[in-house]
């Protein structure tokens, strides 16, 4: 019979952060774009892409830190794609996102055959290391949950802490909400609306990178077709489930990096049918945004700004 700490314990913890971390980089992004303005439906492609370019980096020089960069680099120009269709051409924010999705899926495939000789998965590549913490390591716990992981781990929490430094404590965070809530009188007020908006989805889409480089080279060292696994729109309901804030995006990250690390644990104890406890994280993710989303009230307007 399984005893409940075969399935609360301290990995299981553990595990929550891991698995959050990706979703918090999504949240994160996704939280940016949305205080300029514009929704990020793209978020899924952005990380996929990301995760693809880290290990064909990773891959190709042997560095795993180069593979962050590239994840990075490729998922700002993404974001910045999304900002040319849907600023500069004022085109409709969904049917942006949904295309650099659909792209990302096609095009992450088909460089995976050309590269490996495989669509699956590629070949393994040098990933990123885990490290400990002096002293949090040791402590009962406490240690074992948040004392050793990988840096892109403990980089998330640092931005998350930024994320509300820069948004709500300085200048250019009141330009950025100001941009998204009445870009009208932002523009009266001399902040350039168009640049702002370009600035938060680069943000949005390198952060989405970094969530996909996390994946790809902080947990499985490898890149898989579709290893984002729906996390991107995951993230979109973490930020909503925020409430657009960045500490509260972070702790719904958490909630659904916990619901993540419970099905693998029953799935790995055979407490439920596979195809039952898979499901977890996408019902979680329906409940909560059938629960929230009629009371949440978003900070932006999200209708394409025409200056006259």
């Amino acid at each position: 019979m399984v005893e409940f700490l075969d399935i609360i314990n301290v990995g299981l913890f553990a595990a929550t952060l891991r698995l959050a971390t990706p979703i918090a980089y999504g949240s994160l992004g996704g939280l940016f774009s949305e205080r300029a303005g514009i929704v990020n439906i793209g978020l899924e492609g952005m990380m996929l892409t990301g995760a693809f370019a880290g290990v064909t980096v990773s891959y190709f020089t042997g560095s795993s830190w180069l593979g962050v960069l590239a994840a990075i680099l490729i998922g700002g120009f993404l974001g910045l794609v999304h900002g040319l269709i849907t600023v500069r051409f004022a085109g409709d924010q969904i049917v942006s996102g949904t295309g650099i999705n659909i792209f990302a899926l096609g095009f992450t495939a088909y460089m995976s055959q050309i590269l490996w000789g495989s669509r699956g998965a590629s070949e393994s590549v040098q990933g990123l290391p885990i490290i400990s913490i002096p002293f949090l390591k040791d402590i009962p716990i406490v240690g074992g949950i948040i004392g050793t992981h990988t840096p892109l781990v403990y980089l998330m929490i640092v931005i998350t802490v930024l994320s509300y430094i820069v948004l709500f404590k300085t200048p250019f965070g009141l330009r950025i909400r100001a941009v998204g809530e009445r870009p009208e009188a932002a523009d009266t007020a001399g902040i350039n609306v168009f640049k702002t908006k370009y600035l938060c989805l680069i943000i949005s889409g390198m952060l989405a990178g970094l969530g996909g480089a996390f994946l790809s080279l902080g947990h499985l060292s490898l890149f898989a077709l579709g290893m984002t696994g729906g996390r991107g729109f995951i993230a979109l309901a973490a930020m909503i489930l925020g409430k657009w804030m960045p500490f509260g995006a972070f702790g719904a990250s958490v909630l659904f990096g916990f619901a993540d690390a419970l099905q693998m644990r029953l799935q790995a104890l055979g407490l439920l049918p596979p195809q039952i406890i898979l499901t977890i994280p996408y019902v979680l993710t329906i409940a909560v945004l059938a629960g929230v989303v009629g009371k949440a009230i978003p900070p932006s307007n999200y209708k394409p700004y025409v200056k006259e």
